[in-house]
């Protein structure tokens, strides 16, 4: 038996694939590389160049590599860009989620888990927010991922199909061994991008909005470390493998931390000022998301092993050095 990991090119796919193989697990990597890089994906791994809406090449996949479980994290993510390129998003994070659904339950695969966003609650009106909030998303991202999870929910009601959406809160840091790591160019991830411009790859640091209801009026996030994210992914899968029904959790700490914290503690980590700019709000982000942890805790066997805001400030340097070196010695 094996794993089906789509997107497992791309940042948090590529720690779910090495999480999977560190445990002896058989892993298919299914992606487009689109944003994603060969490179990120083990040797030992297979993996396949191709759409995870592919229904045809799915079907092939789960036959040959006998696949009992898929993790679905092929997908697009930036909140603006889905503001204005809509439907673009929709195609590709609901559609090509559609097919994938539809050629993993023709193909007997019971256990699927979905890589689903807090952005499904929007501007939430308290916080923590635990799973029960108000679904209300504010950017056709979070509307796109809602709708995935719908879709999960009739399938599961009509088929001997049971899933885990997990609904990140702010995903960051790096592999600890080095192995992987953000590496898209574009990447918006505040910390990945305060780590550009520390090393100076970046002229200056926008801080979106300073007027917010929040202690210090910058947004406020609760941040997870990657590898943090892929343990509950493996423990999401061997509940399902045990038999475990379809569930909806939260990923996060349970704290949050301001833009202005989080720039601290990146200066902390390179020993350095970041050249900061106060910028307009921008579109689609709610002031403060801090997830609700009560059910991962309950629901899985998970316990975070880098819960610190340095630690992960700390590796996402580290990584932004790394990859400096590669384009030096390219």
């Amino acid at each position: 038996m094996s794993v089906l990991v789509t997107g497992g090119a791309g940042y948090i796919g590529s720690h779910m694939v090495l999480a999977l193989m560190d445990r002896g697990e058989e892993v298919v990597v299914l992606d487009n590389l689109s944003t994603g890089h060969k490179w990120a994906v083990p040797q030992s791994a297979n993996l396949v160049v191709g759409e995870a809406g592919d229904e045809k090449l799915v079907g092939q996949l789960i036959k040959h590599y006998k696949i009992d479980a898929i993790a679905h994290f092929a997908g697009s993510i930036v909140v603006p860009d889905s503001v204005t390129d809509p439907l673009g998003y929709y195609h590709n994070n609901t559609v090509t989620s559609r097919a994938l659904m539809a050629a993993a339950i023709a193909g007997g695969v019971q256990n699927f888990i979905f890589s689903s966003t807090a952005a499904v609650y929007g501007a939430a009106k308290s916080n923590p927010i635990g799973e029960d909030a108000d679904l209300a998303p504010i950017s056709p991202y979070g509307s796109s991922k809602m709708m995935t999870e719908i879709m999960l929910q009739d399938a599961a009601a009509a088929h001997d199909f049971r899933y885990t959406a997990l609904r990140y809160f702010n995903v960051a840091g790096a592999d600890p061994k080095g192995r992987s790591g953000q590496s898209t160019p574009r990447a918006t991830h505040l910390i990945k991008m305060a780590a550009q411009t520390a090393l100076g790859d970046r002229p200056r640091l926008d801080i979106f909005g300073t007027d917010y209801d929040t202690p210090d009026g910058t947004c406020v996030r609760d941040y997870i470390h990657v590898t943090d994210l892929a343990a509950a992914h493996l423990q999401a899968l061997d509940r399902l493998r045990g038999g475990g029904d379809s569930v909806v959790l939260n990923c996060g700490y349970g704290r949050g931390f301001s833009v202005r914290d989080v720039i601290a503690a990146v200066e902390k980590a390179a020993q350095t000022k970041i050249n900061v700019r106060e910028a307009p709000r921008r579109a689609g982000d709610p002031p403060a998301l801090v997830a609700g942890v009560e059910a991962i805790f309950k629901t899985l066997n998970w316990s975070p092993a880098h819960d610190d805001l340095d630690e992960i400030a700390a590796s996402a340097l580290a990584w932004e050095c790394h990859l400096r070196s590669l384009d030096h010695a390219a």
